[in-house]
């Protein structure tokens, strides 16, 4: 067991106790947690947990997995389906600038973490701070782990529709928290065009597009192409 802050003295975050999360897990007999070591804990949290797997041969092995947990979050498709358009977002993201990505300004769907908000109440908020719009009824699309092999985070996606009477802001983010977002309104035919020729490389949002294509609010327009 570690000490330490994070552990049993708060962290500058004020959380203690990180070092126990997936202590106590059973639902799966096959795998058993025999320890959690709290690796690093900056804004987010990196673990090192050491456990017991059942093989499919029967055999037991133990094995260590370095997990980021950083949280749940949402992320929304804004579309107006009258005018064909769709809201998306345009900020820096440092990873994938430093993993080839010409100039890390990526194209994405409207997005954040949860931070304690049951996800329609972040997805609204973070429609606010973003993209300076009140959104319609929200629809649930579906839940996905996007990196399950290293990142605890799971995504819940929404879409709601909007018209231009619900710019409520001029979004942007909040500058407190280093963001500096711009706001695209497009045409969905031309999201979809930059998704082919690779000028969206976002998954959630390639996600996101694709299914307002084949079951969403722009499904019976590309049938009819």
């Amino acid at each position: 067991m570690t000490h330490g802050p994070g552990t049993d003295t708060p962290d500058h975050r004020g959380r203690t106790g990180l070092d126990r999360a997936g202590r106590d897990l059973d639902r799966n007999p096959d795998i058993v947690v025999r320890d959690v070591e709290l690796t690093s804990q900056g804004w987010h949290v990196l673990r090192r947990t050491t456990y017991d797997y059942r093989r499919r041969d029967g055999r037991w092995v133990t094995q260590q997995r370095e997990t980021y947990d950083r949280g749940n979050g949402a992320v929304v498709l804004p579309y107006d389906a009258e005018r064909g358009k769709v809201m998306l977002t345009r900020q820096f993201r440092y990873p994938a600038y430093v993993n080839d990505h010409p100039d890390g300004m990526l194209v994405e769907a409207a997005a954040g973490l949860l931070d304690g908000d049951d996800p329609l109440a972040a997805i609204r908020r973070e429609s606010a701070e973003e993209l300076g719009v009140t959104l319609g009824p929200l629809t649930h699309i579906l839940d996905a782990y996007m990196s399950p092999g290293s990142v605890t985070e799971r995504l819940h996606f929404y879409a709601a529709p909007y018209t231009p009477a619900d710019h409520t802001g001029v979004g942007g983010g909040v500058e407190e928290e280093g963001e500096d977002i711009e706001v695209l309104e497009l045409p969905f035919t031309e999201a979809l065009t930059m998704v082919r020729d690779g000028r969206i490389t976002d998954g959630k949002t390639i996600l996101l597009l694709q299914w307002a294509a084949l079951d969403g609010p722009f499904a019976a327009a590309a049938t009819t192409r």
